[in-house]
């Protein structure tokens, strides 16, 4: 800095020179700076695995539509060989020589069948779909615990930084709480509860 210009130094200002000259360290400050990073990091992890949940919950729940349009279109094959069956029956009903009534009983027997089978699948496609709802929604309660711990969490460093300002010694109790508060939230959540 040129000799020249004016230049006023804030008590802050003094404060830190006399601090790095004469090898002064803040152990509050310091304090706080430890649990600040550890706070941080444990949020950044708890953001990264509820990120991850909520990936999951919205892969599951596309699973679970995909087999629910699997299934309906199960059962409107199913609905097409119902009117093939009743188109058979009243064939068979409405014919006078005996080989077409035959036929159309043949017919009818043969759609009633076909339909069995395709009902069976058109279940089978909705309990999956179901199976994948339930996992879609097991995801997203375990994605809001670690929302809810991630949240916990970062309003634990705001206070951090107000008891930093402040220099309020007593802050660091509602740190510590609630910082406590959203590593039980990030504990159910690697639970699944």
């Amino acid at each position: 800095m040129p000799h020249d210009e004016f230049h006023v130094h804030g008590p802050h200002d003094h404060h830190l020179e006399h601090a790095a000259q004469h090898g002064g360290t803040d152990p509050f400050s310091g304090r706080i700076a430890v649990t600040t990073a550890i706070l941080a990091t444990l949020g950044a992890l708890m953001s990264f695995a509820g990120g991850d949940t909520q990936a999951n919950a919205q892969l599951f729940k596309n699973n679970a539509a995909i087999k629910k349009t699997e299934a309906n279109d199960q059962w409107t094959y199913y609905q097409a060989k119902g009117n093939k069956q009743n188109l058979a029956e009243l064939g068979g009903t409405l014919a006078t020589q005996p080989d077409k009534i035959q036929y159309y009983r043949d017919e009818a027997e043969r759609y009633k069948k076909e339909k069995a089978q395709i009902k069976e699948t058109a279940d089978r496609l909705e309990v999956e779909s179901r199976q994948w709802d339930e996992r879609s929604e097991q995801q997203m309660h375990v994605h809001h615990r670690w929302a809810m711990g991630a949240t916990a969490v970062q309003i634990a460093i705001a206070l951090s930084a107000i008891a930093i300002l402040t220099r309020r010694a007593w802050l660091m109790y509602g740190v510590l709480g609630v910082a406590i508060v959203g590593v039980v939230f990030g504990g159910l959540a690697v639970a699944g509860l």
